[in-house]
This record gives C-alpha cells, sequence and structure tokens, in this order.
C-alpha cells in the first residue's frame, strides 16, 4: 500500500508531559507502557491486519463509503486504531496508578487521587472519554459539525464491546472535571490530548481527508466493521506478551517491536480463491473426490451455473432431495461466490453439535483438496462448547503450534468461579489457531463449521457484536437443515440475514422440505424491505409461489429474485404408508412378522422417555444384542460412539460394515433425523410435522442394496413407514402427549390431514420421494383447509393455539433482538442497548436465541466407596491406545490433561425436568457439594467452571428429588425418586 507512514513516527512529533501519559500497568512486575506506546502499537497493527488478515470483501464495503476508495479506508482504520485510547489522557483514567499519576502531576498534569474523585469515575470510562475528546477536536480544530463526528467517533467510544448510549453521553457533559482537572492545569490537560490527536493526524495521513470525510456519511454496516477491526488490534497491541512494557522493551526500536510481535502472532492470511475452472462435473471431481463413472447430478450443476451468472454474489436457496448432494453443491457455490466477492472463509451453520461434529471432517476434506491447499495455511474452527472434545477438532488443535496468551487483558478478571453462576462461559471451547482461543474471537477463523447459535447471535444485542458481525462479514455463510427453526430462532436468523445482505456476504440456505412461505421470508430478509416493496413485489410473490421440485432460489441484495428449477437426478423411491394403533404389544407382534426374515429396523421416537420404554419391551422379545438405542441423553463420549456405530453398521454400502444379517431395531429420537447417513429396511415413527417425517423417511431404503433391493430380506424390499404415536381411531386422530407438547397439535394434524391419502390401507398411493416432498410440505403449510371436514373444529382450535404461540414466540425474541442498520451516517450510539451483556456458548446463552429452557450441564464421573473421584468404567482408549477409563481425579490439584480431558468428553446435558427454576436451584445447590477448588483455576480449562454429577459403582445417584441411573447402552434414565 502506498501512503503509509512508518510506525516510529508518532513518538518524534512528541515532547515533555505528554511522554508521561501511561495507557497500561502490570502490578506484578510494575511494569508500564506509556500511552504514546500504545497508541503506536495499535495503529501498526491495524495497518497490518488491513494488508495481510483482513478479507477483501470487508475491505472494499468499508472503501466504498469513502471518497478516496481503499486508500482513504486504510487510513481511516489505522488512524481509528491509534486513537482509540485517546481516553486515558484524562485524570478519570489516570489517577488508578497513583506512582504513574504522580510522574504525571509532577510535569504540569494535577489530577485528584482516585480515592478523592470516588465513584464519579464511572460517568467517564476511557472509551466515551475518548468519543467525547476525539468529537470536541473535530469540531473546534476542523470545523465538523457535531452531527457529521458521530459516526466516526463512536469506534473510539465502542472499542470495549458496547457503544454509548445517548444517556451516557449527556452525563458524561456534566462532569467535565473528569476529563480535564479544573484550574490552572486544565490548560495543559487539553494541550497534552490536542497534541496526541495532532500527532496521530498526522502520523497515519489523515490531517489533509478530514476536510473531505466531513461529507461522508458511514453506513452503520462499515461503522460496525471498523469497531470491530479497532477491537482486534486493541486487543493485539495489549498483549505482554507480544508488545512487552517498559523497561522491558525500552531498548527496541518501534519498527523492531511491530515486526517481533507479528512474528509471534502468525495469523494466516485469507482464503482468496480463484475462480475455479472447468464445468460443474470438472469441478466436483476434483474438490469431493468422485468416484470414476459418477456424474454431478442437476441440481449441483445449476448451482454452479446460477453462482457464476448471478449479477453478483448473494443469496442462494438449494431445495432438494435427502442424500441428492446439497452439502456438496453448497461448498462449490462458496469457492465460486468467494472467488467472486473476495470472501476470505466459509462459516457453515448446522442445527445441533452433532451435525457439527459431522460436518468437520467433511469440511476439512474438501480443504485438502482445494487448490494449493498443500502450501496454504487456513485456521479452521469447530464452533460449539463441545468443539474441543471432537477428535478430529483436537488433532488440528495439537498440530497448531504455540499458543498465545494474555490477548484479552483489559477483561476484568472475574471471581473464581462458583456452579451457582450462571453466566460462566464454557471452558471446552478451543479452536484452531493459537490466537484466535477466546470466547469472543474464536468466530473469526477462516473456516468454522458450527451450531447455528453462533450464526443468530450476529442478531442479539449483546457485548462485543462487533466482533461477532466481523466474524461473518468475511466470509460465505452456508445454512443447512433451515426447516429445522421454529419461530423464535427464525426472528433472530431473518434480521441477521438483514445484514448480511447488508455486508453483501454470499449465503447459500439448504433445505429438503422448506415451506414456501419460509422461503420468501428468507430472501425478503437478505434483499432488504425496500427491494421487497418496490417494483420487484411480483417477483416476490412468485418466490412465495413456486411448486417446482428441486428449486434454486437467488437474489442479491436490493435485487429481483430468480427461479431455476433443475431436473431431478433418477434417483427415486416410493415409500408406502400405513397407519398402526399406538401400543408396544401392538409394535411387537407386528415387527415379530416384519422381522422374520431378518432385517434393520429404525423406529423414532418423539421423546426419550418414548424411546426408553421401547426399547425395554423390544429386549423383552428380540433380545438385548438386537436392540439399539440412540437418544439426545448420553454423555458427549457415548453419543459420538452411538453416531459413528450407526453408520459403521447401517451406512453406505460401500463404507458400513457388520450390517446385521439377523433382526435388528434401532431405537431412536430426533438424532436420527438429521444428516445421518444410515439406511434401514423397515421404518415405524411416530406423527410428526410432515417435512420432519420427510426427513425421517430419507433414512429408509437410501442406498440400493442390489439390482430391485434384492440384497434385503424378502419382504422388505419394498420401502415401507408405519406412523405410529396417535390414536387413530378417534373421530379426530389424537397424538400422544408428549408429541403434542414438542410439535405443537396444529403441525402434528396438519401432517395426519396431507398424509391421509397416501395410507394403504385406505387404498391410497405411495409417497414418492422426491416428487411427493414440495406438494406435501406447501400443503401442510398453507393457509387453506386440510383433512376431511369433520376434523374442521379441532383443527381450528389448534391452529388458534398455534398462532398465540408464533406470536408468543416473535415477541419474545423481539425483546433483544438487533435493530435493522439504520440510515448512512446515523451513529451506533445505543446499537445494543437493552441487551442481553455477554452472549456465549453456555447455557444462559443458548436459551437466548432458541426458544428453549435454560438447561443444566453436568460432568459425569464416578465416586468410589472411599470418596475418591474417577473418570466412568467404560470409556475406550484414545486413538494412541492411552487407558481412559477408570483414571483418578485428584482433588487437590488440576488433573493430569489426559485425565482431565477424557472427564470432560463425559459431559451430559440434563433433560427437561432439571430446566425448571426451583428444580435447577436445588440441583445446582446439591452439585455444589462437590465443588472442588483446585479445578477453577486458569491452567484447568477441561474442568473449570463445570458441574460435576458423581454415579456409585453402580452408575447411579439422587438429584433434586430424581433417581438418576446411567448405562453406556442406554444412557440417562431419570424417574421420580
Amino acid at each position: 500500500m502506498t501512503g503509509e507512514v512508518k510506525p516510529h513516527s508518532l513518538r518524534g512529533r512528541l515532547d515533555g508531559p505528554v511522554l508521561t501519559v501511561w495507557a497500561k500497568y502490570d502490578r506484578d512486575s510494575e511494569g508500564w507502557l506509556p500511552l504514546w506506546r500504545h497508541m503506536e502499537d495499535s495503529a501498526a497493527v491495524a495497518g497490518l491486519l488491513w494488508d495481510t488478515w483482513l478479507p477483501a470483501s470487508v475491505r472494499r464495503l468499508i472503501a466504498s463509503a469513502l471518497p478516496g476508495g481503499e486508500q482513504d479506508a486504510r487510513r481511516l482504520a489505522v488512524w481509528l486504531a491509534g486513537v482509540h485510547d485517546i481516553g486515558k489522557a484524562t485524570p478519570a483514567f489516570a489517577c488508578q496508578v497513583e506512582p504513574l499519576a504522580n510522574r504525571m502531576d509532577a510535569q504540569g498534569l494535577k489530577m485528584r487521587s482516585q480515592q478523592s474523585i470516588g465513584p464519579g469515575r464511572r460517568f467517564a470510562p476511557h472509551g466515551l472519554a475518548g468519543q467525547a475528546l476525539l468529537g470536541e477536536w473535530l469540531r473546534e480544530r476542523h470545523g465538523w459539525a457535531v452531527k457529521q463526528t458521530g459516526q466516526f467517533t463512536v469506534v473510539v467510544g465502542g472499542h470495549h464491546g458496547v457503544p454509548p448510549e445517548p444517556g451516557d453521553i449527556a452525563a458524561l457533559h456534566k462532569h467535565g472535571q473528569l476529563l480535564r482537572t479544573p484550574g490552572p492545569s486544565r490548560a495543559e490537560w487539553r494541550r497534552v490530548q490536542d497534541e496526541l490527536l495532532d500527532a496521530c493526524a498526522d502520523a497515519y495521513g489523515v490531517r489533509d481527508r478530514l476536510g473531505e470525510w466531513r461529507s461522508v456519511k458511514l453506513p452503520q454496516p462499515v461503522q460496525v466493521l471498523l469497531t470491530a477491526l479497532v477491537i482486534v488490534a486493541d486487543w493485539v497491541a495489549s498483549n505482554a506478551d507480544l508488545f512487552p512494557y517498559f523497561p522491558q522493551d525500552v531498548a527496541r526500536s518501534s519498527e523492531e517491536r511491530v515486526a517481533a510481535a507479528w512474528r509471534g502472532l502468525d495469523l494466516p492470511a485469507p482464503w482468496c480463491p480463484d475462480d475455479p475452472e472447468g464445468d460443474a462435473q470438472e469441478l466436483f471431481a476434483s474438490r469431493f473426490g468422485l468416484p470414476p463413472g459418477a456424474k454431478v447430478r442437476p441440481v449441483q450443476e445449476a448451482a454452479v451455473e446460477l453462482a457464476r451468472t448471478m449479477d453478483e454474489p448473494g443469496l442462494m436457496v438449494i431445495e432438494a432431495p435427502m442424500g441428492e448432494g446439497k452439502t456438496e453443491a453448497a461448498l462449490a457455490v462458496a469457492e465460486i461466490f468467494a472467488a467472486r466477492s473476495g470472501a476470505g472463509g466459509v462459516f457453515f451453520a448446522l442445527p445441533t453439535m452433532a451435525t457439527g461434529n459431522a460436518m468437520f471432517p467433511r469440511l476439512l476434506g474438501w480443504l485438502k483438496r482445494l487448490p494449493g491447499a498443500e502450501d496454504a495455511r487456513y485456521s479452521v474452527l469447530l464452533a460449539h462448547s463441545k468443539a474441543a472434545l471432537n477428535e478430529d477438532f483436537a488433532e488440528l488443535m495439537r498440530e497448531g503450534g504455540h499458543r498465545i496468551v494474555a490477548v484479552d487483558v483489559d477483561a476484568p478478571e472475574g471471581p473464581r468461579w462458583r456452579p451457582s453462576d450462571k453466566t460462566g462461559s464454557a471452558p471446552a471451547e478451543l479452536v484452531a489457531h493459537a490466537w484466535l482461543r477466546g470466547r469472543k474471537k474464536a468466530m473469526l477463523s477462516s473456516f468454522v463449521a458450527g451450531t447455528v447459535d453462533q450464526l443468530l447471535f450476529a442478531g442479539l444485542k449483546s457485548r462485543h457484536l462487533a466482533m461477532r458481525h466481523l466474524a461473518v462479514a468475511g466470509k460465505v455463510v452456508v445454512i443447512d437443515e433451515a426447516h429445522a427453526y421454529d419461530a423464535y430462532m427464525s426472528v433472530y436468523l431473518d434480521r441477521v440475514l438483514s445484514w448480511l445482505g447488508a455486508y453483501r456476504v454470499p449465503v447459500v440456505v439448504l433445505s429438503a422440505t422448506l415451506p414456501a412461505a419460509r422461503r420468501r421470508e428468507l430472501v425478503e430478509a437478505y434483499a432488504g424491505g425496500k427491494a421487497a416493496a418496490a417494483g420487484s413485489a411480483t417477483e416476490f410473490e412468485a418466490v412465495g409461489e413456486a411448486l417446482a421440485y428441486p428449486l434454486l432460489t437467488a437474489v442479491t441484495p436490493g435485487g429481483e429474485p430468480v427461479l431455476r428449477s433443475p431436473g431431478a437426478s433418477a434417483r427415486g423411491t416410493d415409500v408406502a404408508l400405513e397407519r398402526i394403533d399406538d401400543g408396544l404389544d401392538v409394535l411387537i407382534d407386528r415387527l415379530t412378522d416384519e422381522l422374520d426374515g431378518g432385517g434393520c429396523v429404525l423406529v423414532v421416537r418423539n421423546t426419550v422417555r418414548r424411546v426408553l420404554e421401547t426399547a425395554q419391551a423390544l429386549r423383552a422379545m428380540f433380545g438385548d444384542e438386537n436392540v439399539t438405542v440412540a437418544h439426545s441423553c448420553f454423555i458427549d463420549v457415548d453419543r459420538a460412539a452411538k453416531d459413528a456405530d450407526l453408520l459403521k453398521r447401517f451406512g453406505p454400502p460401500d463404507k458400513a460394515e457388520n450390517r446385521p444379517t439377523g433382526p435388528h431395531i434401532v431405537v431412536a429420537s430426533q438424532v436420527a433425523e438429521q444428516s445421518l447417513d444410515v439406511d434401514f429396511d423397515l421404518l415405524v415413527t411416530d406423527l410428526c410435522p410432515v417435512d420432519l417425517l420427510l426427513q425421517r423417511m430419507g433414512r429408509l431404503h437410501r442406498h440400493q442394496r442390489g439390482e430391485d433391493q434384492h440384497e434385503r430380506p424378502e419382504r422388505l424390499r419394498r420401502a415401507r413407514c408405519l406412523v405410529t404415536g396417535v390414536d387413530w381411531r378417534a373421530d379426530v386422530p389424537a397424538p400422544v402427549r408428549g408429541s403434542v407438547a414438542v410439535y405443537g397439535a396444529h403441525a402434528l394434524l396438519r401432517s395426519a390431514a396431507v398424509l391421509l391419502p397416501h395410507f394403504e390401507e385406505g387404498h391410497g398411493r405411495p409417497v414418492r420421494l422426491p416428487e411427493d416432498i414440495s406438494p406435501l410440505v406447501q400443503t401442510a403449510y398453507a393457509d387453506g383447509p386440510a383433512g376431511p371436514e369433520r376434523w374442521a373444529p379441532a383443527m381450528a382450535e389448534a391452529f388458534e393455539q398455534h398462532e398465540r404461540h408464533c406470536a408468543d414466540q416473535a415477541g419474545r425474541a423481539a425483546v433483544f433482538r438487533l435493530e435493522e442498520a439504520g440510515k448512512d451516517g446515523k451513529p451506533l450510539f445505543g446499537w445494543v442497548a437493552a441487551g442481553v451483556g455477554d452472549a456465549d456458548d453456555t447455557r444462559a446463552g443458548r436459551a437466548q436465541v432458541r426458544d428453549s429452557r435454560e438447561s443444566l450441564e453436568v460432568v459425569v464421573v464416578q465416586q468410589r466407596a472411599d470418596g475418591s473421584l474417577t473418570t466412568v468404567p467404560w470409556l475406550a482408549p484414545d486413538r494412541n491406545g492411552n487407558r481412559l477409563a477408570g483414571l483418578e481425579l485428584p482433588r487437590d490439584q488440576v488433573p493430569p490433561t489426559r485425565t482431565a480431558r477424557a472427564a470432560a468428553s463425559c459431559g451430559l446435558r440434563l433433560p427437561i425436568q432439571f430446566s425448571y427454576a426451583e428444580v435447577m436451584d436445588r440441583a445446582i445447590e446439591e452439585l455444589e457439594k462437590l465443588y472442588v477448588p483446585a479445578w477453577q483455576v486458569k491452567d484447568s480449562h477441561w474442568l473449570s467452571g463445570q458441574l460435576i454429577l458423581a454415579l456409585d459403582v453402580g452408575c447411579q445417584t439422587r438429584l433434586a428429588g430424581f433417581s438418576l441411573r446411567y448405562s453406556e447402552s442406554d444412557g440417562l434414565e431419570v424417574t421420580s425418586a
């Protein structure tokens, strides 16, 4: 870049009392850092971040708001980073360290003691003070109007994570003595402040630009990105390991200091792909290792063609059947979008931790096949609170080299964690690049696979929200299983999409079963309300009415939507539907007949209780070894093992091993619904919403097993789905209570109504996949009548309840939802006002973007008769053969790393019984009895902050009036004590 000024130039412009103003102090070593030095460090880091780390798409967006383009943008970013801590040149800040305050006082910068100033200091936090000083300097020295300054100065005011509110600004104006001590020294304070600001303007090349910038109206997304960049620069420059305090570092020049720090930080450059060459067939063959003779599917080919021909990268919605290669299509589109837009990475958002874990190795495999991957170095993150327990991710972390610590040194040091603390962050979170470790910085990795919560947090008013926006603004965002998000989550998703559109972030949305109305909402949210309300309203109506399937929908920010209808692949399945009565005896008799010649059956229940009841009854008939249980109430390591075992035994024919030859039944909850490539001969399922029922059908005859399925047992060669969990004999079908609690009566009755013509006992025709997917989903979620006339009163009542529930969800979600981007030039003052504080991947944080009760998570260990603690006894050895089972957990010190990680891998989210306030409080009180102080230290990142649940040698315990029993085969069983 041209026009940059060497970092040492700031010091050469300063002399006298200004050199005594301090910014950092270490009470242990008594080392300190002068303010000019930290300003210079921060500006230098900001320039390096801009040149080598910030994705091109982010730089272009900021540059588009300034008359001098990218040169102006870089100057502005470096200057704002340089002046961000000017608020430390005030009595309110400087009084905090007496020896340094006395040194300043001796130079004429008089101030009262911290004790004398008292609690009034809170009116002038240094970010807000800096905003005020910079605004005053722009007005009085450069002729800016008051209304012009805020859009620039808010970056300084918000660099600690929360832009100031108008009330804060007004309160500071009434306490001018906190900015400059009244009396003779007031002029000296003013001179020092102006001297620092003048020096920064000259050193960073903005003095001659300020006149032209007066007419600029910075869009709010640009204000956010500049704030986030300054935050990162400040974090890096505040790291004493990288930028040592005086007097340790006095001997080095500024250039040497910055160069050494940058080498120590060792940040990888953003991904900069070239537009991939060749047609879709060549692209998929090279990126996904297609076997010889395999052909790219029509929806994949159409997605690639559309990505290349859109006016600019924007939003693409890909609707296609299960197993049609939507994930591969999304990654191919992401590469094209990134090349065209300058995006520096990909964020793949999935509905659950389990689906995130399953996606992570696929993301790694794709990365390894990218051109130049052998020479490139990417930062990669699995973004959820249990990420460090994923073996692929942990291996990546071990290869990641050194760690950088103390980056966020300005963060307050909190008290030692107690189990009753509701806001402690999940300590098991790691990231692959050593510096990108903190809970606020984790998403800044170039490639991320994680839960959708991490994306939804970008729509939640919370501290350091600007960092979350920077994290997504430079990526292509892929949102998988878009149908899986309820009205509450959709409120946040739509707002996030509106901001992604404002950032011009390319987005790919995937779904097999997306209602048309929801499709239109997603497209309108991204395109922006003005686009949808303008002359293109007819095009948006067409988006909400399109019934073609597969279907591609694309729109650019502010543009008109485009629809494409690629043909379906030749793959298809006819599924015969049948109603069966709900009852374990009925199920046992039916499966005894169906499995006479062997076969693999999947039974999906809507609640864990029904899973366990069903498994117990089936085992009595078929034997323990022939019944497998899968649900959400397993410890993490067992849940991962369950998923791996299901894939190993019931996965694709070319990958599965040891598929049972005799009868075998898997009884599962909704965990079998998403992102598991498993294949069964027969499906039995509780009634659920039709889109989810279709997802479950996607596990039935998923793969070809011989010609005409000839390798399946003879009576199971036809795909059949038995629907239960309902009193079908009632005048109106009556789903079991647990299903109604989970899904609501409206969705269940609409599902039954649209499936009615397909039930075979009424001579209905089979469900044809994929042809029937879209008609079934669109009819179920349409507003028109469905089902027999005699159902109408019950369905009307259920609809009214559903509408009230959705309105309640949307209303509660809107309380903390971020506003849409305001008009250009409007400062971000109050941007996260009335927010939730920190938004983290904790038990409280997740409840903020999901309509769920706060849940309790525990680490499960075993307690021997003598009171000692060990890891649970059934853990398998790690990849290197090291024993993990029964390892002793000392209470007087931090356990060894391998032992602590083994214990942490046994995390368990307690079921809903423990989510009610009174029960939760009682449970926490009881769990606190096993509080281990030695584990609550910074070196104990596996176990600090964790609630410990100790099972006796029989794997049982009592908690909050419930009896708990755990087994490796069945998971957690909870009964009233």
